[in-house]
C-alpha cells in the first residue's frame, strides 16, 4: 500500500484525491489546505482525519509515503523539494516551478533523495494519445517536422491567483501553453530545443464588462486584478530542424474558443485536438484515419485517473514515470524563454 498526502485543496485536488480514492493499492491518510473551513469539509467528505494546515507538518508524518502538491505555481518547487528532503515521493502540477533556477533544485534534490517526482503533464496519460504513441512510435509518421498548437479562450480570465503574476508566474502561457508545448515535445521524441522566438500581449485585461459569457473562475476570484498577459506565441526551433508554433489566451476577439493540436510527418500527420485522426498514405492516396476508441478527444477526468494510477505504480515499482523531473525542467526554459524573448523582443538561443 501506498500511504498518500494531497496538499493544496483547489478545484484540481480532486481530480487527484478520487482515483488516489479508487485505488486499492493506495491509502488516502493525509490533506492540507490553509483554509481550515475547507480543509475540513474536505477531511469529512474524503474520510480523511490527518488534517494540517501547514505542509511542513504533514511532511513530518512519517507514515506518508507520497505527495500530490496541488498549490498555486510560485510554492511548487519550494514544497516539492521539502518533500523530497523528507523522504516522499512528488507528484507536482505543473508547471515544475516559476523559474529555470527553481526548477534544476528540484533536479537536484530529487538526484540527492533518489526519490521520484512526477510532473503533471497529465495529456501525456490521456487514451488517444497512449494510441497516437503506439503509431508514432511504430514509424507510421515518419519523423516529425513541424507540430502546431493552439488553446484559445475568447473569455476565459480564471481570475484569482491565475491572474496574479506573483502567484502564477505568468497568464495562459503558464497555464495553458505548459500544456500545449509539452504534448507536442513528447509526441515530437522530446527533441533539444535550440532557440526560441516569442511574444506576449496585455490589450484586453481580463474584460469584466462582458456580460452573458460564463466561464470558469477561481474560487479567488477578483475582477480588479489582472496583472498577465492575455495572449502569448512562440515560435521553437529544434536540434533535429523540427519546429513547433504555439498559441494561448486567456481572453481574446475570437468567434470562439479553439484547443487544435497538429503534428506533421515525413509518412504521415496526426491531430490530437479536437478529437485524434491519423493521416498516412498508401497506394498512392491519401488515407485519413480515425481509430475506433471511446476517447477520441481528450477526456480530463479519465486522464488524470491514469496519471494517478501510473505515479502510484511508479512508486511501488520503481518503475521510471512517463513525466520525470528532467522533462519538467526542459519544458520549463521553453516556456522562461517565451517570456524573455517576448520581454527583450529578441530571439532566446538555448
Amino acid at each position: 500500500m501506498l500511504k498518500v498526502g494531497v496538499i493544496g485543496g483547489g478545484s484540481i485536488s480532486e481530480f487527484h484525491i478520487k482515483p488516489y480514492l479508487a485505488n486499492d493499492q493506495v491509502q488516502l491518510i493525509a490533506l492540507c489546505d490553509r483554509n481550515e473551513v475547507r480543509l475540513a469539509k474536505m477531511g469529512e467528505e474524503y474520510g480523511v482525519t490527518n488534517l494540517y494546515t501547514a505542509y511542513k507538518d504533514l511532511l513530518a508524518n512519517p507514515d506518508v509515503d507520497a505527495v500530490s502538491i496541488c498549490t498555486w505555481n510560485n510554492t511548487h518547487a519550494e514544497i516539492a523539494i521539502q518533500a523530497l528532503n523528507a523522504g516522499k515521493h512528488v507528484l507536482l502540477e505543473k508547471p515544475l516551478s516559476m523559474t529555470v533556477e527553481e526548477a534544476l533544485a528540484v533536479e537536484q534534490a530529487v538526484q540527492r533523495s533518489g526519490k521520484l517526482l512526477q510532473v503533471g503533464y497529465v495529456r501525456r496519460h490521456a487514451s488517444n494519445i497512449h494510441v497516437l504513441k503506439k503509431f508514432i512510435d511504430a514509424g507510421d509518421l515518419g519523423e516529425i517536422y513541424y507540430a502546431k498548437a493552439s488553446c484559445l479562450r475568447r473569455l476565459g480570465n480564471p481570475g484569482g491567483w491565475f491572474s496574479d503574476i506573483a502567484k502564477s508566474g505568468g497568464g495562459p502561457l503558464m497555464d495553458l501553453g505548459v500544456h500545449m508545448i509539452d504534448i507536442c515535445w513528447y509526441l515530437m521524441g522530446k527533441p533539444k530545443p535550440v532557440s526560441v522566438s516569442g511574444n506576449t500581449y496585455t490589450r484586453l485585461g481580463n474584460r469584466k464588462h462582458i456580460e452573458k459569457l460564463s466561464f470558469y473562475k477561481a474560487a479567488d476570484y477578483d475582477a480588479q486584478h489582472n496583472d498577465v498577459e492575455d495572449l502569448a506565441n512562440a515560435l521553437i526551433r529544434f536540434d533535429n530542424g523540427a519546429s513547433l508554433f504555439v498559441d494561448v489566451s486567456f481572453t481574446l476577439q475570437a468567434k470562439q474558443d479553439e484547443v487544435s493540436v497538429k503534428l506533421y510527418g515525413e509518412k504521415g500527420g496526426a491531430e490530437v485536438e479536437p478529437a485524434l485522426a491519423i493521416v498516412g498514405e498508401k497506394h498512392n492516396t491519401v488515407i485519413n484515419m480515425t481509430p475506433q476508441i471511446d476517447d477520441l478527444a481528450f477526456d480530463f477526468a479519465g486522464a488524470f485517473a491514469n496519471e494517478i494510477n501510473h505515479f502510484v505504480a511508479c512508486c511501488l515499482t520503481g518503475k521510471e514515470s512517463l513525466a520525470p523531473v528532467a522533462d519538467g525542467v526542459a519544458v520549463m526554459k521553453m516556456l522562461c524563454a517565451v517570456y524573455e524573448s517576448a520581454n527583450t523582443g529578441k530571439e532566446i538561443i538555448l
